[in-house]
């Protein structure tokens, strides 16, 4: 059995993935939307289709996010999340010098490859098994930080744009994840990778078995159609608040500033692990994502009250993300999370992907982004209600205030 991390090496692993996710969440994915229009503008290639080869990309990274997970289950993700590192390189670089649109498209699909190596899938794995009994903890902390990667590299990416053109900016931007996210992976995950954890039940040694099971497709289209609502909500949240009369600054800001209540809603979800059950804090997180995003759309006003219920709605949406992380370990333990974490996180990233388009074509089918947010609160609900029948028999916290033997450190 090989030694644990000691405490500098889990405070090396956890710093390490901090830094990393907020630059390979800003570069890989937060940088395309600052660039799309200077890319349709350069090229002449519509926006619909610019932005259908970003979500191949996101596709691709659902897919590919399966067997990365078992990978990890099985080596520790020191290699996958360093080779992600490097395929992004070549990734970008082939979207930049991309002279034709078949070109751009397999590029985004090498991207699509990065990503299920770089973004939150494997280092949730990572955090998962190397932090044991702390892992919300360590959760917590990743998912805190990489949240100010749009903050930090959207600004950054217009101004490289605006200072040359959209192709030297992606060349640039391949530069920085060369020379910092290679490295910190190669040598910032090394350390012995630990044995899982036994599993409490016999059920939950099986992984396949798991993967069919009832409880686990519920939690799957639980955590898939909460993050559908809160992707769509995010990209449609501007043009619904300029609809209720705010100019584009405004709704803009208001957007900012839910991403502050997101942080709140993180620093939170500890609280919420220790007051609630398993069951109990899918529900809540759900439906308050429901409730927030019908209160956009039945409130009209004052600015103020309008910017009050976008941070609330960036509440909901900072906990449904360690709700997805949790979800896995709640359940089923840690034993097989890489596995299981990538079969998870498929239909998020697939949601990431359909949410922009779909929202913006109910807006159009319903005649208005009021009565779109009315239709996304609705599909919350319904993910609320599956997350009632996401608990398997089996669990061990079942009914008790959150995973206290699971996630509660040790005194």
């Amino acid at each position: 059995m090989p030694a644990p991390l000691s405490p500098a090496g889990l405070r090396r692993v956890l710093v390490v993935l901090c830094a990393t996710e907020v630059i390979s969440w800003g570069i890989l994915y937060y940088a395309f939307p600052v660039l799309a229009s200077a890319i349709t503008a350069d090229t002449g290639w519509s926006l619909s289709t610019v932005t259908a080869a970003f979500s191949t990309g996101l596709v691709t990274s659902a897919l590919a996010g399966i067997p990365v997970g078992r990978w990890i289950d099985r080596h520790g993700p020191r290699v996958v999340m360093t080779a992600g590192s490097l395929v992004g390189v070549p990734a970008l670089v082939g979207i930049a010098t991309a002279p034709t649109l078949p070109w751009f498209f397999a590029s985004w699909v090498l991207a699509g490859l990065a990503m299920a190596g770089t973004l939150y899938p494997p280092a949730f794995a990572a955090l998962t098994r190397w932090w044991g009994p702390r892992r919300v903890t360590a959760l917590t902390a990743v998912t805190l930080l990489a949240g100010f990667a749009s903050v930090i590299f959207a600004p950054l990416t217009a101004v490289l744009v605006e200072a040359s053109d959209w192709r030297r900016t992606y060349l640039v931007l391949a530069v920085v994840l060369a020379v910092t996210t290679v490295p910190a992976h190669l040598f910032g995950l090394r350390g012995p990778w630990p044995d899982p954890e036994p599993v409490a039940h016999a059920a939950d040694d099986d992984p396949g078995a798991i993967a069919r099971s009832r409880p686990f497709v519920l939690v799957v289209l639980a955590v898939g159609l909460g993050s559908f609502t809160a992707f769509a909500v995010i990209v449609n949240q501007v043009p619904l608040l300029v609809e209720r009369g705010l100019t584009t600054g405004e709704a803009a800001w208001a957007l900012g500033l839910g991403g502050l209540g997101q942080t709140a809603g993180r620093l939170g979800y500890g609280w919420l692990v220790r007051s609630t059950s398993v069951r109990g804090r899918g529900v809540v997180i759900l439906l308050a994502t429901a409730a927030t995003t019908g209160l956009m759309a039945a409130v009209p006003g004052p600015t103020p009250l309008l910017v009050a219920v976008a941070v609330l709605a960036g509440t909901a949406r900072g906990v449904l993300t360690l709700f997805q992380a949790t979800a896995v370990s709640d359940r089923w333990g840690a034993t097989h999370y890489g596995r299981l974490g990538g079969i998870l996180s498929a239909p998020v990233m697939l949601a990431t992907a359909l949410a922009p388009w779909a929202g913006a074509a109910l807006a159009d089918v319903l005649g208005g982004h009021p009565a779109m947010f009315v239709v996304l609160a609705a599909v919350a609900v319904v993910a609320a209600g599956c997350a009632l029948g996401s608990v398997p028999r089996t669990a061990g916290n079942v009914g008790v205030r959150g995973p206290v033997r699971r996630d509660r450190p040790p005194p």
